[in-house]
């Protein structure tokens, strides 16, 4: 019995159609994805940020043994000082805003883009467009000479 690896049948579970989606809820989807997407990069550079806050506050970026209890990640020793709950939910608050910056940026630039194309087609002319190609004369003739080549009478551009 032959059984194909692979089928392209329209009842496959993994085959999703997003064309009776209105327009809002595609951006909406796009805006949540890089909203989400966005926060492990936010809370790491979010925590760099804050460790460099702390670290410059409570010692002037010391780096004696006491200094690195509060260095930033790169730096901090295994005895180093924890963030307290009010500093990491700062933290997070500040990571979820940036996210939602980024996610909101994002929207702005679709939009301008949508935007921006859709009143390129607008420009274009109403109706079809019909372009009437003719041959060039050679191509009619069946002649293909070039008109840049020398003719036998003028003199050859190697010959002194």
């Amino acid at each position: 019995m032959y059984v194909p690896a692979q089928t392209k049948d329209k009842d496959t579970p993994g085959a999703f159609d997003t064309t009776g989606f209105p327009q809002w809820a595609k951006d909406l989807r796009r805006w949540e994805i890089v909203a989400f997407g966005s926060i492990p990069f936010t809370m790491f550079f979010t925590t760099f940020g804050m460790d460099m806050h702390r670290w410059s506050n409570a010692n002037g970026m010391d780096m004696s043994e006491q200094g690195r209890q509060y260095a930033p990640w790169p730096l901090k020793s295994a005895g180093a000082a924890l963030m307290d709950s009010g500093e990491f939910e700062t933290m997070f608050k500040i990571a979820a805003c940036v996210s939602v910056g980024i996610a909101f940026t994002d929207f702005v630039i679709v939009k301008i883009k949508r935007y921006k194309a859709r009143k390129k087609a607008e420009a274009l002319p109403a109706g079809t467009i019909i372009i009437n190609r003719q041959p060039w004369p050679e191509e009619q003739d069946g002649d293909n000479t070039d008109e840049d080549t020398a003719s036998p009478e003028s003199p050859s551009p190697e010959k002194p």
